[in-house]
């Protein structure tokens, strides 16, 4: 009947919040969610305040970080889709919470280095390919295909609420324990999202046994090729691919800008960066409304399009009232990101098969996450090279331009239901339909 699926998906978001299940994962997400924002203050400001960090020292740190991305990235998606997934995100969160332990207590034995922050971000990375990786692929399994939008908004909504309350916490935190303490919130919220994720009672379906599995590579291969043949997910690749490069290319100089250019304490940089968070809040909140006004499509490029510009601001902060340009510019820019994610993600979970979606998360995150570290490692010749400011210039610009490819991809369609889902098992080609 015409208007029976509208309905249906109307239940389907309303019923979210009633599933125990759903539940859980939102616990365990908003609550490492939160230690990821605490620790994302106290880790640059250890380099930077205790360890005497230089913006290429900073650099190597956020680069190791990432770099796992680039290394495993595309083999832990083949893997993640011979696996059920929910051990996979438990492993991950453990090895996370013991991983983070270490560098307080490194600390409380005087032995803490940079070298160790780049050990333990380098692991810890390993481990978050796995978890980002299996994540995705496994949210559909407990809200279901239909429902990957609302979920993914709600689920962002609440997470964000720890982008917020978190920054500032970390900065008051790192002014009142030190640093290197305040990394043991985060190895507890790590351990808590373990937990949820046991608790959930929703079992995934039965991993598809092969008599004669193809060899990895040529798995891979497939998740290449998947991405490759199809210019929607193939610009969304490129688009995210240079935003995640503009961040970590900043990445390395805003904490050092922040703290010696613009003089501010742990608790005034926490703060900030927690007032320009607000807007993910919003953003995610307000997502799927955005979506239907503008289209469901159109909005994935907009919304980058319309912040990008502002995020240059930052470049233009000055100690005072000039502040309130850095305020201004990262929450334009973080506006922007949350609700372009949330499309994007929604988007790519729809258009893929669930046989394919560790392979093609994982291709995606490798082509998008593979550029932080160099990204990082610019950022920080960079910053040594010619100056803070500058580099944020630089990273600025970049972020303007991204955009474009995707804008090119999805000119002329407004909404999803206008491009055709690879649901076929004869992997062809998704294109946008005919009319």
């Amino acid at each position: 009947m015409p208007g029976s699926n509208s309905a249906r998906g109307i239940l389907s978001d309303r019923s979210l919040f009633a599933s125990r299940d759903f539940r859980l994962l939102l616990v365990g997400q908003t609550t490492s969610q939160f230690g990821a924002q605490v620790s994302g203050v106290a880790i640059p400001l250890l380099a930077v305040l205790t360890l005497d960090a230089t913006p290429l020292e900073l650099g190597i740190v956020n680069a190791s970080s990432t770099l796992a991305f680039a290394l495993i990235g595309l083999p832990a998606g083949a893997w993640i889709d011979q696996w059920r997934r929910r051990p996979v995100l438990v492993a991950s969160d453990l090895a996370r919470t013991l991983l983070l332990a270490t560098i307080p207590v490194a600390a409380m034995l005087g032995v803490l280095t940079i070298a160790q922050l780049v050990v333990v971000s380098l692991l810890i990375g390993f481990a978050r390919v796995f978890f980002d990786v299996g994540y995705q692929s496994y949210i559909p399994s407990v809200i279901g295909r239909d429902r990957v939008l609302a979920g993914n908004s709600s689920m962002e909504t609440i997470r964000a609420s720890g982008q917020v309350v978190g920054p500032g916490i970390g900065g008051a935190l790192v002014a009142l324990i030190g640093a290197a303490n305040v990394l043991l919130v985060q190895a507890v919220t790590f351990a808590v999202s373990a937990a949820s994720l046991i608790a959930i009672r929703t079992k995934e379906a039965p991993i598809a046994v092969h008599r004669s599995r193809p060899r990895l590579w040529r798995q891979i291969g497939d998740g290449l090729s998947f991405v490759g043949r199809n210019r929607i997910l193939r610009a969304t690749a490129i688009v995210s691919s240079a935003s995640n490069f503009s961040f970590a290319v900043a990445s390395a100089v805003t904490f050092i800008f922040m703290s010696r250019t613009l003089a501010l304490s742990p608790v005034a940089i926490g703060v900030l960066i927690a007032a320009g968070s607000l807007t993910v809040v919003v953003g995610a909140a307000i997502t799927p409304k955005l979506s239907k006004l503008v289209g469901s499509a159109r909005i994935i490029w907009l919304s980058l399009a319309l912040t990008s510009p502002l995020a240059l601001l930052v470049a233009l902060a000055q100690p005072g009232w000039g502040l309130i340009l850095l305020v201004v510019g990262l929450a334009a820019g973080e506006f922007g990101q949350i609700v372009y994610a949330i499309t994007n993600v929604s988007l790519r979970q729809r258009l893929t098969p669930d046989r394919m979606l560790g392979r093609v998360t994982a291709t995606m995150h490798f082509l998008i996450m593979g550029t932080f570290p160099l990204g990082a490692l610019i950022g920080g010749v960079l910053g040594t090279a010619i100056g803070l400011r500058e580099t944020l210039w630089i990273s600025g610009g970049i972020i303007v331009l991204a955009p474009l490819p995707l804008y090119l991809a999805l000119r002329g369609i407004r909404g999803v239901e206008e491009i055709e889902p690879w649901h076929r098992e004869d992997n062809e080609g998704a294109g946008v339909t005919s009319s």
